[in-house]
């Protein structure tokens, strides 16, 4: 069980395009990601990161040091690095926004609907 006041958890929400190839080589990608794209998200304060997927439909669980990170801050550091900037739109190759995905995003927050430890 998470400690929340050792870090914060976010899970989140994207679409793959509905292409076995596409889907195999985002796979494939995720085997063993870029070491830089691997040391930014540590930098952020990123501490553990999970994706899972049915069919086309990715879930994310994302852990982070509250204490460090800052999702904007994030997104600014990503528009700034070169192979991060490289990675994402390597990405969207294979990515597609869920149909709620608000225009211009990529990951959206899910809403938790249930917590056993609150019960």
């Amino acid at each position: 069980m998470t400690n929340h006041l050792l870090s914060q958890r976010y899970a989140l929400a994207l679409d793959l395009v509905d292409d076995p190839t596409k889907i195999a080589e985002y796979e494939k990608a995720h085997e063993r990601i870029w070491p830089t794209v691997r040391d930014h998200l540590r930098e952020q304060g990123v501490t553990g990161m999970e994706i899972y997927r049915l069919g086309t439909r990715l879930f994310m669980v994302m852990e982070v040091d509250p204490a460090r990170y800052d999702a904007q801050r994030m997104a600014q550091a990503a528009e700034t690095n070169p192979d991060i900037v490289r990675w994402e739109a390597l990405m969207w190759t294979y990515q597609a926004p869920t149909p709620w995905t608000p225009a211009g995003q990529k990951w959206v927050p899910m809403q938790r609907i249930f917590n056993l430890a609150e019960q």
